[in-house]
């Protein structure tokens, strides 16, 4: 009975671990294109205005792929003097939920198919051995005749 217990718990580490690392959000980012030349802008940074107070203000200063335009590329100095036209945004995420449930589910998987195959050569032995004892079964009461 210890065996079924142990491998449940493992199963739920591993889905917490999951859980875990999957609740943190992804972190977006803009790429600004001007003169030529690329830059990567996070968009999760923090301001450099004083911390809000309430949690109204904190959620209305947080960024998302929506405020990555062009716009939002010429209020930095890398873009100062471009023209409007001439800019170029293009926004990203970069480890998100779904990349890591991928790389965990995959992990999970050849993990467990090599667990497999190192354990198959006992059960099969295990196996045979409880075969045999049920095609063995001694009829008592009838002698031979």
């Amino acid at each position: 009975m210890r065996r079924p217990l142990f491998y449940f718990a493992i199963f739920v580490t591993f889905l917490s671990f999951l859980a875990t690392s999957l609740a943190a959000s992804p972190t977006s980012f803009c790429k600004c294109t001007c003169f030529g030349n690329s830059t990567i802008v996070a968009l999760d940074a923090p301001s450099a205005k004083k911390p809000s107070k309430s949690p109204l203000e904190s959620r209305a200063n947080k960024k998302s792929c929506n405020d990555c335009n062009r716009q939002f590329c010429l209020g930095y100095n890398f873009c100062a003097g471009e023209k409007e036209e001439n800019v170029l945004t293009t926004c990203f995420q970069r480890d998100s939920a779904k990349d890591q449930a991928v790389v965990f589910i995959f992990i999970g998987a050849t993990v467990g198919l090599l667990g497999w195959a190192g354990v198959r050569p006992w059960v099969e032995g295990w196996r045979e051995k409880v075969r045999e004892r049920r095609t063995y079964i001694p009829v008592s009461g009838q002698g031979d005749r």
